[in-house]
């Protein structure tokens, strides 16, 4: 039975009525997104490894995809388990050594002072400080039911996480495929294209942000050794890893190299510990500070072909409005969106689709094509 075709106007504005209620049903739902697209990232970052199994050995992608998966979660649990207990104990001597700098200057503050022949009475600010230490020990118990109740929300945010991590991984092939054969069969090409091309952007993306972290892993190491920081070989590696968190990671990674020369002081400097702790914080800032100022608006300008002023420009704005996801994503979102409406402007110009050869990057797994192909032969029947 043949059925009649909806107009052209009504099919627009049936697809304008379906973008609008897509949009508003994101934005009351946005509170709860944050996890999923931490879910997407990390699949993006791990896919590339399930792909390189996947080709290099005879393993299915289901097989490889289980295997990165369960190797990701090991590396995840295992690095901090085996790092926590070699900071434990220095963790404990620092709460201890606080606590009695602070009872220190509780005595201090008691006894009356006299400067240049004025008496200084500082027993107000003493009893003030005893009573914050008594009111936050009171307050304790009810601060850990509260952080318990913060914990056990967010391991619940883990376990989403991980489910769709490993849904995405295992289908996102199969997923694209049947987008974009739920398309016209002419269309088709065009789409795969565009996909190819924004997926080149986020390859491209993922390569700068591991050069990223090399370059910064090496330079703090080289730091670290100059001052001669007890483990420097190890701060270095984790400042360059923790360099995937814009801001937090690398300032994690300096308060730790922080705790050890506190700890530890430095192999040849001759100051006190503090001192050195000085130095330590003094060289972070001019090493971050050329970090983000420079060295990453230069990579990943490089990487997704943009403006390295447009790309300082996007990471403080994105750090500003949406936080640390924000500045992670921005730019390669930046850039996707660019190569997209290039293409749409292009269309609606009646110009060629794309300007240039689609750029290579490695295929991959055919499990997507698998499904257009089917699909096809499921239409011509």
């Amino acid at each position: 039975m043949n059925q009649k075709q909806w107009s052209a106007p009504l099919r627009y504005l049936v697809l304008g009525a379906l973008v609008v209620l897509l949009i508003i049903g994101l934005w009351y739902i946005r509170s709860v997104l944050k996890p999923f697209i931490v879910a997407a990232f990390v699949a993006y970052l791990i896919n590339p490894a399930v792909n390189y199994l996947t080709r290099r050995t005879r393993l299915s992608h289901k097989a490889s995809v289980n295997i990165v998966f369960v190797f990701s979660i090991l590396i995840l649990v295992g690095a901090p388990a085996s790092i926590a207990p070699l900071f434990f104990d220095e963790f404990q001597r620092i709460i201890t050594d606080i606590l009695d700098l602070f009872n220190q200057l509780l005595v201090w503050l008691v006894k009356p002072h006299a400067i240049a022949g004025v008496s200084l009475d500082f027993g107000q600010m003493a009893n003030s400080l005893a009573l914050f230490r008594s009111t936050f020990l009171s307050n304790l118990s009810e601060n850990a039911l509260q952080l318990l109740e913060q914990t056990s929300l967010g391991a619940l945010w883990v376990i989403v996480v991980l489910v769709a991590v490993h849904y995405l991984l295992a289908e996102w092939a199969n997923l694209r495929g049947r987008m974009i054969a739920s398309f016209p069969e002419d269309a088709r090409p065009e789409l795969e294209e565009l996909y190819q091309r924004v997926r080149a952007v986020w390859m491209n993306y993922l390569r700068g942000q591991i050069l990223l972290m090399v370059i910064v892993g090496v330079v703090f190491t080289i730091a670290w050794a100059i001052l001669g920081i007890p483990g420097a070989l190890v701060l270095g590696i984790l400042a360059g890893f923790f360099t995937i968190v814009p801001d937090v990671g690398p300032f994690l990674a300096a308060v730790l190299a922080a705790v050890v020369a506190l700890l530890e002081g430095s192999n040849w400097i001759p100051l006190p510990h503090f001192g050195v702790v000085l130095i330590v914080i003094a060289v972070y800032l001019v090493l971050i500070g050329l970090k983000n100022f420079w060295l990453r608006p230069f990579i990943m300008g490089r990487s997704v072909h943009m403006p390295e002023a447009l790309v300082f420009i996007f990471i403080i704005t994105a750090t500003v409005l949406w936080g640390i996801l924000g500045a992670l994503l921005v730019i390669p979102v930046a850039a996707s969106l660019a190569v997209i409406f290039d293409y749409l402007r292009r269309r609606v110009l009646g110009m060629t689709p794309f300007p240039d050869p689609v750029p290579e990057t490695r295929p991959e797994p055919a499990a997507g094509r698998l499904t257009v192909r089917r699909n096809r032969r499921q239409e011509k029947k």
